[in-house]
């Protein structure tokens, strides 16, 4: 994972990925080895989402808090900040700012 402001020579998939009404949007990217990331926002909200693969998700700006599936508590995040969530599993997030993240899969 690299902290640059941007994801170089990568494909775009055009069409947006619009979750829980709006309130997450996303779009994927590929890289040329073929791995798969999505790029995306996620306004102030309560959700919850499920994981298939594993992933991080790398703040890149804004400010949540996160509930990890086997978490009681909530932990804080903001810009440069990453977590990591299981495969087949769940997290709680928070947004307190709107949040602009990287999801890294696998």
């Amino acid at each position: 994972m690299s902290n640059s402001a941007q994801l170089d020579n990568v494909s775009v998939v055009k069409k947006s990925n619009i979750y829980f009404d709006g309130k997450c949007i996303s779009h994927n990217v590929i890289f040329p080895d073929g791995t798969k990331k999505s790029v995306g926002v996620i306004f102030a909200s309560s959700l919850r989402f499920n994981t298939g693969a594993p992933e991080i998700m790398e703040v890149v700006s804004g400010l949540c808090k996160v509930r990890l599936a086997d978490a009681s508590d909530w932990t804080s995040y903001g810009a440069g900040q990453q977590f990591s969530i299981q495969g087949n599993s769940h997290f709680d997030i928070e947004t307190i700012e709107t949040l602009d993240y990287v999801c890294h899969f696998g």
